[in-house]
């Protein structure tokens, strides 16, 4: 399977099940996408008539140099990974590696999109106390097997509400580091009100990444993100997270935006996030019902994507200039890349990584936190639902019938069971307009990388 596309000036060619990326000319892109479906003279003839300026003889040697990519395994290459897409995730079972901790159940803002129910999650209001999050550790330690590095985020609602408990839980966890020789790797998701300076200097001691909740421009971050009086909370939390940015450094944070039915022209609320100094940034599609006031319509998909475009182009244009920044979902390497594990086999929701709710309970993902019938168990008997645990084991790039034919696959691994499920009721099903969202910043991310490359 190949997929070609031009954007940036660049006609590029992908060759899915290889994962190599050729850069190539107007001749070469239009000979490759011709290539299979006519015989060779055929081919040549079409492309001699198409192309007077080009000789016979170089278009013979371009028809050459793709028949070699093929036989090195470059082009055209078969899909062999398919046999294995079972197989892989059964290497893994039983071995869990990171929990999102919901340390508390409420939250200071009043955000009419929260997918959470202003963190609530359709539940009663509630912090976990250290006792059930000491127990989700030693779950996580005692499940994890061999590994090593294990990885907790500290999630709500708003964790910071709870964050004594979250100090008592890290240094639980460091004091058990060596004995049972392991490494933990701590974020910390906040929307910023109760940042302090205690809070600044715990979370760049003992954060790996922190996740701050912005949305870029402030009328746009004060549409939905408003406290119980319905004040916004732009001009209270953007000082903090630059004071928290300035003393972190070079440790890992992130900005992360929401863009709603309000707000498709998402560039200009990260060109506001640049302007006020922060390099390291996300902005995700808002997860809704499909009929809520937020949530994006049909009409705003082309000027999403359009936006897509226009940020890769800025994105290289900084570069160029020496002014880098960094997209989360336009992360991507071109040279090594994930491995064909996470290719096939995702997120690892629901095996490797589990949600644990104030109460100790455990579900695939925080998407699923509150829907019981996904309730996999608890961190004092671990997973009990194993029907449920077992879908998401088989939940791979290959069960998803609609994915069979798509260039990305083995890009997305088939993409969020929660978001599939939302969208039709079965984690093995496809949400096709965030289907065509992460197509778009695959092309946009590619484009990006093979033009620094080209630049080198």
């Amino acid at each position: 399977m190949i997929h070609r596309y031009q954007l940036g000036g660049l006609n590029i060619v992908l060759d899915i099940f290889s994962g190599s990326v050729h850069v190539v000319d107007e001749v070469a892109y239009d000979m490759i996408g011709l290539y299979g479906e006519l015989e060779r003279e055929e081919l040549l003839n079409t492309l001699t008539e198409r192309y007077p300026r080009t000789s016979r003889e170089e278009l013979e040697e371009g028809y050459g140099q793709i028949g070699q990519l093929r036989a090195a395994g470059k082009l055209f290459t078969p899909d062999t990974f398919a046999p294995m897409a079972g197989q892989l995730k059964e290497k893994t079972s039983g071995v869990v590696k990171a929990l999102c901790l919901h340390v508390a159940h409420s939250c200071n803002l009043n955000c009419s999109y929260c997918f959470a129910s202003q963190g609530r999650y359709q539940g009663k209001s509630a912090l976990m106390s250290f006792e059930v999050g000491k127990q989700a550790l030693d779950f996580l330690m005692e499940n994890s097997h061999g590994r090593r590095n294990l990885e907790v985020d500290f999630f709500g609602g708003e964790p910071l509400m709870n964050f004594d408990v979250v100090k008592q839980l890290v240094a639980y966890a460091r004091s058990r580091e060596k004995e049972m020789g392991k490494n933990f790797r701590f974020t910390l998701t906040t929307n910023g009100v109760l940042i302090d300076e205690d809070v600044i200097d715990f979370a760049n001691r003992e954060m790996s990444n922190v996740v701050l909740s912005l949305d870029g421009r402030k009328e746009v971050h004060d549409r939905y993100r408003v406290d119980y009086a319905g004040k916004g909370s732009w001009e209270k939390i953007v000082p903090k997270f630059q004071q928290l940015v300035k003393a972190r450094g070079n440790r890992g944070y992130y900005m992360r935006g929401t863009f709603t039915h309000a707000n498709p022209d998402f560039l200009k609320d990260i060109e506001q996030m640049l302007e006020l100094g922060f390099t390291e940034l996300s902005m995700e599609p808002v997860v809704c019902a499909p009929d809520a006031p937020s949530a994006l319509t049909r009409e705003d998909l082309p000027i999403v994507l359009e936006q897509y475009e226009k940020l890769a182009e800025l994105m290289l244009r900084r570069h160029r200039e020496g002014r880098p920044f960094t997209f989360y979902h336009y992360m991507i390497d071109l040279k090594g890349g994930p491995c064909i594990y996470k290719r096939v086999s995702g997120c690892g929701s629901g095996t490797e990584y589990m949600a644990v709710t104030p109460q100790g309970e455990l579900y695939p993902c925080h998407q699923f936190v509150g829907e019981e019938g996904f309730k996999l168990g608890d961190v004092w008997n671990g997973v009990s639902n194993t029907a449920v645990q077992s879908e998401f084991a088989a939940c791979n790039v290959y069960s998803r019938p609609e994915c069979a034919d798509c260039w990305a696959k083995l890009y997305c691994s088939g993409g969020c069971a929660a978001n599939a499920y939302h969208a039709t009721g079965h984690i093995t099903g496809t949400y096709a307009y965030g289907c065509e969202l992460f197509r778009k910043r695959m092309e946009c991310a590619i484009m990006l990388e093979a033009a620094k490359a080209l630049d080198e």
